[in-house]
């Protein structure tokens, strides 16, 4: 195993710190802003400002690439998202921090691709799996680290600005000094929602609420744990104990998925995560165990939704095909992560610091119902036609790049998605539209 990473611990070394800067980076904006008294909607909407720029960064970032090439791009990238965050050192007003956000957003996502994108390249048909799940593990230690970080310093002044830029300055470094080849270009996905509905109702519904929710949450939850009086570690605690509980309750998730109709587990995780969004707003906790043990749960839910939904539309999609569909569900939940935050922090400022859960109460009965009604339309995938589902990283750390990486350990990425659209996925499977009791033919 050792011999396998020692030609890739440069690359897991950029994105480490990538990560490390920008846990910094995301927990140290709403906690600042809050204590300058930034209204709610103002700090949702830097979380919208970052989800535009994340996305325009996953769909703009291949045609750079392809123009300069994968050291300069991933050098640009680091080095506006060092000034971007100094940037909002030096102008603390809610008018300068949502467009730079926005670039930061954009930044992140292009050097997030171009790491994946040597790591693909680097990974054999044999490593492939073991490559992707020491890189989730690194990238979710990181985020992880960078955001307690955030407890050891003062969110009020410059110190911790300058560290988060320092460390986007250094994560150039690993991969300024490789002596690689660049890889091949680019992963690109064009958004084709007709197909991807043709293929999966359940699956766009589901994400894009998946979206606003963990959008939503992941922007303003250290706000809410601000405003109902916790501590700056705890703070930091109740941002990193969701992520960290939702990637170890995908292993049992998705060893259930395996088994059974993935609609349902589907609706049982989004019923535990609306269990949680209620005893937050019933209970209104102000204490930090109760707070922590809440968010726990809820963090164990609605990080899992996003593997068992790319999972259920891969069930149904058509052989070749699986890049394209799980490359479109997440510019999917990229237009949900846009709404979410804005939402949510509209919520806000008219309910207080419920309106988070409230808004993400929303979300979750809607999958709930829209999914049960769906179930009564179509029957489940039979086990022996699902494909197996994948522990992922946190879909708002995703690009089209992660869906190449993770696409199996057979290395199953085919040529035509570098550029193609995603193809008509096929017309069977456990959530096609049709009435109930058909069974049209399904790929091969």
């Amino acid at each position: 195993m050792v011999r396998q990473l020692l030609p890739i611990s440069a690359l897991l070394l950029g994105s480490a710190l990538l990560l490390f800067a920008g846990g910094i980076h995301g927990l140290v904006l709403p906690v600042r802003g809050s204590a300058e008294g930034f209204s709610a909607g103002a700090l949702g909407l830097l979380g919208t400002g970052w989800a535009i720029g994340y996305v325009a960064g996953c769909l703009i970032a291949p045609r750079l690439v392809g123009a300069v090439g994968h050291i300069r791009t991933f050098g640009v990238m680091c080095a506006l998202a060092a000034v971007s965050i100094l940037v909002q050192a030096l102008y603390v007003s809610p008018e300068a921090w949502i467009p730079v956000r926005a670039v930061s957003g954009f930044c992140f996502a292009g050097a997030a691709m171009i790491v994946e994108s040597w790591l693909n390249d680097r990974a054999q048909p044999s490593t492939r799996g073991k490559i992707f799940g020491v890189y989730t593990m690194v990238n979710l230690g990181a985020v992880t680290a960078g955001q307690m970080a955030v407890s050891l310093g003062d969110v009020t002044g410059f110190a911790l600005f300058a560290v988060g830029a320092i460390v986007y300055c250094l994560a150039l470094v690993p991969t300024a000094l490789s002596t690689s080849a660049s890889p091949a270009p680019l992963t690109s996905v064009r958004l084709d929602v007709p197909a991807l509905w043709r293929n999966s109702p359940v699956a766009v519904a589901a994400v894009f609420l998946v979206g606003i929710s963990n959008a939503a949450f992941g922007t303003l939850a250290a706000v809410y744990a601000d405003r109902v009086g916790l501590e700056l570690t705890a703070i930091a605690l109740f941002a990193s104990i969701p992520v960290l509980a939702g990637a170890l309750a995908q292993i049992p998730i998705g060893y259930a998925s395996d088994r059974m109709d993935r609609r349902k587990v589907l609706v049982a995780t989004a019923a535990v995560a609306l269990g949680a969004d209620l005893a937050f707003v019933l209970l209104a906790p102000s204490g930090e165990v109760l707070n922590l043990a809440l968010v726990g749960i809820f963090g164990a839910a609605i990080f899992a939704m996003y593997p068992i939904i790319v999972a259920h539309a891969n069930d149904n999609a058509g052989p070749g095909t699986s890049i394209q569909v799980s490359g479109g569900l997440l510019m999917i939940f990229g237009i949900g992560s846009i709404v979410g935050p804005l939402v949510a922090g509209l919520m806000m400022n008219v309910a207080g610091p419920g309106g988070l859960f409230l808004t993400t109460i929303v979300a979750h009965v809607l999958m709930i119902a829209f999914t049960l009604w769906r179930m009564s339309r179509r029957a489940a995938v039979p086990a022996a036609e699902k494909t197996a589902f994948r522990i992922t990283v946190p879909a708002r750390s995703s690009t089209p790049e992660t869906v190449a990486l993770a696409a199996g350990d057979d290395g199953d990425r085919p040529a035509e998605a570098q550029e193609a659209p995603p193809a008509a996925p096929g017309t069977g499977g456990g959530d096609d539209p049709g009435q109930p009791g058909d069974d049209p033919a399904r790929p091969a």
